[in-house]
């Protein structure tokens, strides 16, 4: 099955017609070793930079950005993802499809990553259907700071664990999720984690689609840092062509 009339533009692939299929667009994004911990991230931007329309990322995607953004959380191992974001996209378990479960099985993986939610002041509703529909118990990543009330309430629901003392740090995240036995850790944002992840220099791989669109400029980027930092290089490893929308994956360089 071809993949939504998707071609690969760079680096050039070998002469064949036709659009790339869905176990090329997998090959193009799995991880080359399992084992070895690594932080993805995946965003949408307009081509003048704003990663949301209207308040909301989903009107600047599209069939081939959706079809990627689902074949990441079927690569992946957790799937993490700040609260603010979970309210205003309107999250719901984090659950595959059929196709997606029989693939994950077929190379040894559980059914279904798990979900992790990262939120500080713990503002979460533990009969969501985020929590009462998952088919993995979630995470709840936070800080011994966090309300205890809050932390009581979503103790019956998820795993919640403290990953700093009045913050969230991004290292001892990635840290907890590792020793948790989840090395392959996927974000999906929104802008403030991704800032939190960028200054702590955690991320390894940048996912991003450049939607043809201009939003006019009142819309967040896809990073929220909280200060100025150095410039982190990153390596072109892919473009690919959907339409007039670019698909690209970004390797930082250390």
């Amino acid at each position: 099955m071809t993949a939504v009339g998707i071609s690969q533009l760079h680096p050039a692939p070998p002469v064949r017609g036709g659009a790339l299929t869905i176990d090329d667009l997998l090959d193009l994004h799995r991880p080359r070793d399992r084992a070895t911990p690594r932080v993805r991230a995946n965003f949408v931007a307009s081509v003048d930079g704003s990663a949301t329309a209207a308040g909301r990322t989903r009107d600047l995607g599209g069939p081939a950005d959706l079809l990627v953004f689902d074949l990441l959380r079927q690569l992946c191992d957790v799937v993490v993802v700040g609260a603010g974001t979970v309210r205003d996209e309107g999250y719901g378990p984090m659950r595959l499809g059929d196709e997606a479960v029989a693939w994950r099985r077929r190379v040894g993986l559980p059914d279904h990553p798990v979900f992790a939610i990262v939120s500080g002041r713990l503002g979460l509703d533990p009969t969501s259907s985020v929590f009462a529909g998952a088919p993995v118990r979630p995470l709840v990543l936070t800080h011994d700071a966090a309300p205890r009330a809050a932390r009581a309430r979503l103790d019956r629901v998820a795993d919640v664990v403290s990953c700093g003392r009045d913050r969230v740090d991004p290292r001892l995240l990635v840290r907890a999720l590792v020793e948790r036995g989840l090395p392959q850790i996927h974000t999906e944002g929104g802008p403030a984690l991704l800032g939190d992840l960028v200054a702590a220099d955690v991320v390894d791989e940048l996912c991003l689609t450049v939607s043809p669109n201009l939003e006019g400029g009142a819309g967040p980027r896809i990073v929220a840092a909280r200060e100025a930092m150095a410039l982190r290089g990153l390596a072109l490893d892919h473009v690919l062509l959907s339409g007039d929308m670019l698909l690209t994956k970004w390797s930082r360089t250390r």
